[in-house]
């Protein structure tokens, strides 16, 4: 498979091309600067050389990233790009899944979320991409730290939703590649919950009170 990640340059964008990288899928980072894209391109390979059957990850600019997806787009931008870069790559998407990390979280306050109108990314991305075009909305509580650090398992699960189950189910069988537990979380809107929470670890990272930080999440069977 073949992926593209818009945003690759960014932390979360990053540590998700090295995760699917290692995990034997081809990447493309996207971005608007290409010597950006460029440079972290080596960086990135630097530190998957040796691993086995890793891939190798290449760089460009959005447009040309998103067609080489040759099925799934995820979108790692800032919420403050969020929506002009689909509106840019928009008519790029035709018979591809858009897979929204993006979390809308407070200009100047990481600790709270400012929720668009639409009442998440995830809706706002499928309100920009139109119906044809299936949106799912995953990652939002994974931190970018435990995406970089390959040394490590990722300390949480995932949780994915969206409003088509065909694409839920595509974008679930991938993540699964990562090793990571992946949960159908329902309809789009329920990411309004799901892109909430991640204010809520950043939070408690943040605070003294709590001996650890890149929290993540759980969903726990009982009695475990």
């Amino acid at each position: 498979m073949k992926i593209s990640i818009l945003g690759g340059t960014g932390p979360q964008g990053q540590g998700l091309a090295l995760r699917l990288a290692k995990a034997g899928v081809e990447v493309t980072i996207g971005s608007r600067d290409p010597a950006k894209a460029a440079e972290t391109v080596q960086a990135l390979n630097d530190k998957l050389r040796g691993l086995p059957g890793a891939a190798a990850i290449a760089g460009a600019d959005n447009a040309a990233a998103v067609r080489f997806a040759d099925r799934m787009v995820f979108l790692a931008v800032p919420y403050s790009a969020h929506d002009d870069t689909l509106r840019a790559i928009a008519g790029e998407l035709a018979g591809k899944i858009l897979v929204d990390i993006v979390v809308p979280l407070a200009p100047g306050n990481p600790r709270s979320v400012a929720m668009p109108a639409q009442g998440s990314a995830t809706e706002a991305a499928q309100a920009l991409v139109g119906e044809s075009i299936p949106v799912v909305g995953a990652l939002h509580n994974v931190s970018a730290h435990s995406l970089n650090d390959l040394d490590h398992k990722i300390n949480c699960d995932v949780l994915v939703a969206g409003n088509s189950t065909e694409a839920k189910d595509e974008v679930i069988e991938l993540l699964r590649l990562l090793g990571v537990a992946v949960y159908d979380a329902g309809p789009a809107e329920n990411a309004r919950c799901i892109e909430a929470i991640t204010p809520i670890l950043i939070r408690l990272n943040m605070s003294k009170k709590v001996p650890f930080t890149h929290a993540g999440i759980r969903v726990w069977a009982p009695g475990m």
